[in-house]
């Protein structure tokens, strides 16, 4: 059973998202709430497998709730959920870590999104993934296979699952200082700028090839 929280400002958005999420046997909602205050203070207290959080939401936004559950809670799993495609917000949101970000029109994603999520993979909507394009220069043409040794493809993948240097390094059985330089090296040769330029790169063109 994957436990879910749910927050939204709109009292109507919580609980047709409940009602979808719990249409499946294999999701129940622990809890909801409207702000987020209520979303960093309902994660500590119900620690929920799954966070499903509007972004805009009065004077802070799910974003900022995002940042600081991640500082508490390093492996918490968020998804983003949203009516823009802002592309801010979408930096951002890759930058701290998030595992999704939807638009909420989509209902039909919102479902697997959460499965996907919640078995440890990064989900992106189709409307997201497109305003990907508009985020980045065209960049240069390159085969893959010829171009990124076993190990920079390694280190991609993870950055682009919102992994930050010690974490890569653990999984990867590397130091932090080799990550980082893997890294500084892989933004030179692609002619990207940060990091989150990479995670975008890898969603782009890596994950097709």
């Amino acid at each position: 059973m994957i436990n879910v929280l749910i927050i939204d400002d709109d009292p109507f958005v919580t609980a047709s998202l409940k009602t979808i999420l719990e249409s499946t046997e294999e999701i129940q909602v622990i809890g909801i709430g409207h702000s987020a205050d209520d979303a960093i203070e309902l994660y500590q207290t119900l620690q929920p497998d799954v966070l499903l959080t509007d972004i805009r939401m009065g004077h802070h936004t799910g974003i900022t709730a995002a940042k600081n559950i991640l500082a508490r809670f390093p492996e918490a799993v968020i998804l983003l959920l949203t009516t823009f495609k802002d592309q801010a917000y979408i930096r951002e949101a890759i930058a701290i870590g998030v595992k999704g970000y939807l638009i909420k029109q989509n209902l039909d994603a919102i479902i697997p999104s959460v499965k996907a999520a919640h078995n440890g993979q990064v989900v992106f909507g189709t409307e997201i993934v497109d305003t990907f394009t508009q985020m980045m220069a065209p960049a240069p043409e390159m085969t893959f296979s010829q171009t990124l040794t076993e190990r920079e493809l390694q280190i991609i993948k993870e950055v682009a699952t919102g992994k930050n240097n010690k974490e890569i390094a653990e999984t990867l059985f590397l130091s932090d200082g080799t990550v980082r330089n893997y890294i500084s090296q892989l933004l030179e040769k692609l002619a990207l700028r940060d990091r989150t330029q990479l995670a975008i790169y890898y969603y782009q063109h890596l994950r097709k090839s």
